[in-house]
């Protein structure tokens, strides 16, 4: 990335109403919700009580996440193994704009969950895909995906699915050689914006911040994002 060129900023694990409204008055690109039941940060949905239609996002929630409250912000639906019926009943309830992929979803689960999605139900979806990261080696698997998805969030390889606290080996990114962009994610802190300043690959696209920011799970510390995005957005070397 140039250095003369804001990375996309997108915060993750939202979930209560206000927090949401409050940070979205800041200059960030996405906002992620994550939609995996066994997340301390899962955003449910409203039941409807006759189990005749899809589930409808909760009214309260629903508001937070209007256009009219996020103008500059493209809602992002995090999903780990999730059916395409699940990924579509959430892309309509939450109106998202993206959906970011954290399982093992196979290049032909993301082939049909496009061609499900797009034109007719949501012709502008964008598909991110996780790639947990802890050697070369998952660097290297990638390249199934090149050129289906639009972006690759690269994060630390745990025992789950994300949401560490922990750092990979950035450097590792140097074998990734792929066309399609990546945000950086996995245990980026308040105390990271210099690193952040460092990183140069040529398909380094932006941030995921999540839990270092949290005063607890889905609650973030609107104040610390606010100070870290203006030490990295615009920065210069």
């Amino acid at each position: 990335m140039s250095n003369t060129i804001k990375p996309l900023i997108k915060v993750c694990g939202m979930r209560q109403p206000d927090n949401i409204r409050a940070v979205a008055q800041l200059p960030i690109d996405y906002m992620g919700f994550i939609f995996y039941p066994k997340s301390s940060r899962y955003v449910d949905m409203k039941r409807v009580r006759t189990g005749l239609m899809p589930d409808l996002a909760d009214a309260d929630m629903s508001h937070a996440t209007d256009a009219s409250q996020m103008r500059h912000i493209d809602r992002v639906g995090v999903f780990v193994d999730a059916t395409v019926q699940d990924i579509i009943t959430h892309v309509v309830a939450f109106k998202l704009d993206a959906v970011q992929l954290h399982g093992s979803e196979s290049p032909t689960f993301i082939r049909n969950l496009r061609s499900t999605i797009v034109p007719d139900i949501r012709p502008e979806l964008k598909i991110f895909k996780a790639m947990s990261i802890a050697s070369a080696d998952d660097i290297a698997r990638c390249a199934q995906y090149d050129g289906l998805v639009d972006m690759f969030v690269f994060d630390t390889k745990c025992k789950g699915y994300g949401g560490s606290g922990m750092q990979f080996d950035w450097s590792l990114l140097d074998n990734y050689q792929g066309t399609v962009p990546f945000l950086l994610s996995g245990g980026i802190g308040p105390d990271d914006a210099e690193r952040i300043k460092a990183v140069s690959h040529k398909r380094f696209a932006g941030v995921d911040l999540n839990s270092k920011f949290e005063t607890e799970p889905a609650l973030k510390d609107v104040r610390l994002l606010e100070e870290f995005i203006g030490r990295i957005t615009p920065y210069s070397r």
